[in-house]
């Protein structure tokens, strides 16, 4: 729903493999998911930003992120527009809204219109597909 990025970064299923580790893959390659309440992310509160595992594109901030109740990373808004793909997903006998990140095309999770204010947005991304880099000095 998002044109492509002109920095959109292809690589082959082996390179993919090398890159992440076995769960990374599963996924943010395959469209996995990981357990609510059992992954890295889900309860972190400290400040800083979230980036995609496969490319290191930033995607969200730690001031949007908010406790969805659902166990996963739950965000009301993404860094900007140009930073994530949304797709129609009709897996599992659902209609859902995925969202990929724009620059590599990694499976992150789904979108949802039950969020908060002010976008009433929920983001709801899985740990193994974002990797997190806290701001400097933050909980010291």
């Amino acid at each position: 729903m998002s044109a492509q990025r002109s920095d959109r970064i292809e690589l082959s299923e082996e390179q993919w493999r090398a890159r992440l580790t076995p769960e990374q893959f599963r996924v943010a390659r395959q469209q996995g998911t990981e357990p609510p309440f059992a992954n890295a992310w889900w309860n972190n509160h400290a400040a800083g930003v979230y980036r995609c595992v496969g490319c290191g594109l930033e995607l969200f901030n730690a001031d949007a992120k908010y406790d969805s109740g659902t166990g996963w990373p739950s965000f009301f808004r993404a860094l900007g527009e140009d930073v994530v793909e949304l797709h129609e997903d009709r897996s599992h006998g659902m209609v859902r809204t995925e969202v990929r990140c724009a620059r590599c095309g990694s499976h992150l999770g789904h979108l949802f219109e039950d969020g908060p204010r002010p976008t009433g947005l929920r983001y709801c991304m899985n740990s193994a597909s974002l990797d997190f880099e806290g701001e400097p000095g933050a909980g010291e």
